[in-house]
């Protein structure tokens, strides 16, 4: 077993097993997909950290693939189909698309900075994630002209109501993210029924803010 790979079964074994993740296509994906792979050279010896991970590469606003048992929570929540079609907002540079392009019938994928969108669309033609789009778009706006989707995941926080993204769930889909509108922050899954949204937290997590979805202050005289 290579180094990588041997990092891989660490991650699986001792940070998302121990995170009550028993969904084995969960757990299949995060030990195939190479997580490395999306990560600067040379950050990849912490690739498989228990840690928000920047994967920045000079842009406007840091970026991050968010701790890898959060995400394997997140996505056993957000209970995915096969049949689904599934967004993921902030991809950054697309672990979380690609691990869940492994049971989900198609994926698209957005990041602000357009740049890390063009290379996570390089990662997933060189690893072979034929399912996947990936497109340069704010977290916030999602991608209406491609919806309503089965099930939108938030790759990091938001302080705000995503409100832009909860109109583009079909009913019966799911968003899950983590809100930061209040201390501790929570991750959540907002379910839409008929044009209701139905909202019940899932764990405390923490993860940084996605560009454009912070609080802004209010001016006080």
């Amino acid at each position: 077993m290579s180094g990588f790979a041997a990092a891989r079964q660490k991650m699986v074994d001792g940070q998302v097993r121990p995170s009550d993740v028993t969904d084995i296509r969960i757990l299949d994906a995060m030990l195939a997909v190479p997580r490395e792979a999306f990560v600067p050279d040379n950050k990849q010896a912490l690739a498989y950290l228990d840690l928000d991970l920047d994967v920045s590469e000079g842009g406007s606003a840091k970026r991050f693939l968010i701790q890898p048992a959060v995400l394997a929570k997140m996505l056993q929540a957000a209970e995915i189909k096969e049949t689904d079609r599934v967004l993921v907002v902030g991809c950054a540079t697309g672990y979380a698309a690609a691990v869940i392009a492994r049971f989900a019938s198609h994926v698209t994928a957005t990041e602000s900075d357009s740049a890390l969108a063009a290379k996570a669309q390089t990662i997933m033609a060189r690893i072979g994630c034929g399912n996947v789009a990936v497109g340069a778009a704010a977290p916030a706006d999602g991608d209406p002209a491609n919806a309503p989707y089965d099930v939108i995941i938030m790759n990091g926080a938001t302080e705000i109501v995503p409100e832009r993204l909860y109109g583009q769930l079909r009913s019966g889909g799911r968003l899950v993210g983590i809100f930061a509108m209040s201390r501790p922050a929570r991750a959540t899954i907002v379910t839409c029924w008929h044009g209701d949204f139905g909202h019940r937290s899932l764990f405390d997590a923490a993860a940084p803010v996605l560009p454009g979805m912070e609080l802004v202050p209010a001016f006080v005289f």
